[in-house]
């Protein structure tokens, strides 16, 4: 599957997918998390720091423990992973891409 269609299924189903406000406030609060994590790890990769690797990996794994909770509370969960890279490009998109534009979209819309 190529990266456009990868994020057009994925735009399709999000609002079905995080219908729910528990779980839409949970990832308001944790995508931000994500994101600190991951630069967090890349920051300590390239100036060899350990402790901000680790950092970084226990941010984002509390980020996506805490959405997978969340999911748990939609009535349509999202479509099940294919594969590990299915599961690490859809986290990535959903996280830096897609979550955000969505949030930007919804408060559009209100308006």
């Amino acid at each position: 599957m190529s990266i456009s269609s990868m994020l057009s299924t994925q735009w399709a189903d999000y609002p079905r997918a995080h219908a729910n406000r528990v779980n839409f406030v949970v990832h308001l609060a944790t995508v931000p998390l994500f994101m600190a994590g991951t630069v967090a790890l890349f920051g300590g990769l390239c100036t060899g720091s350990a402790a901000s690797c680790l950092t970084g990996l226990s941010a984002m794994m509390a980020a996506l423990a805490a959405q997978a909770w969340g999911h748990r509370l939609e009535s349509h969960p999202p479509a099940p992973f294919t594969g590990p890279v299915n599961a690490f490009a859809r986290i990535v998109f959903e996280q830096w891409l897609t979550f955000p534009r969505y949030v930007l979209y919804r408060i559009r819309r209100a308006r």
